[in-house]
C-alpha cells in the first residue's frame, strides 16, 4: 500500500514538472495604450519593433540599444509559438515576435507610454499582438 502511494506521488510530481515546462509563459504580456493593444514586457512597458531589423537580426546596437533596451532572453528560455530568440552582435540573446526583435524605449516612463511610436521618421513601431 505504501509503495503504491509513493509511486503515485512521484508520478504526479513528475507530470507537474513536465506540464510547467511544456506550457512556459510567453515572454510578453498584452497591455492597452491610447493606440490599442500592444505587447509589453513583464513590467507593463510597451514593446517596439524596428524597420531596419531584417531576417531575425537586430540592427540596433551600441548607442541605439541604450535608447532602445532589448527584451533580453535568458539561456534557459525556449522559443515557442510566434516567439523566437535571436543572437545579438554582442553575443547576448533577445526575444523576437513573428521574426521581429523586441525593444522597450528608454524615454517611456510608465506602463502605457508609447512615446517611441513613429520615432526616427517612422522606423519604430508598437509591437502588436
Amino acid at each position: 500500500m505504501m509503495k503504491t502511494s509513493i509511486s503515485f506521488a512521484l508520478a504526479t510530481a513528475v507530470s507537474f514538472a513536465f506540464a510547467s515546462t511544456a506550457f512556459a509563459a510567453p515572454p510578453t504580456k498584452t497591455g492597452t495604450t491610447a493606440k490599442g493593444s500592444v505587447l509589453t514586457d513583464s513590467k507593463g512597458m510597451t514593446l517596439y519593433t524596428f524597420d531596419k531589423d531584417a531576417d531575425g537580426k537586430s540592427a540596433c546596437n551600441g548607442p541605439c540599444a541604450t535608447n532602445w533596451p532589448v527584451l533580453k532572453a535568458e539561456a534557459s528560455d525556449k522559443a515557442e509559438g510566434g516567439y523566437t530568440i535571436i543572437s545579438r552582435d554582442d553575443g547576448s540573446k533577445q526575444w523576437a515576435y513573428k521574426g521581429k526583435p523586441l525593444y522597450t524605449f528608454a524615454k517611456d516612463q510608465k506602463a502605457g507610454d508609447i512615446t517611441g511610436d513613429g520615432f526616427l521618421n517612422g522606423a519604430w513601431h508598437l509591437a502588436q499582438p
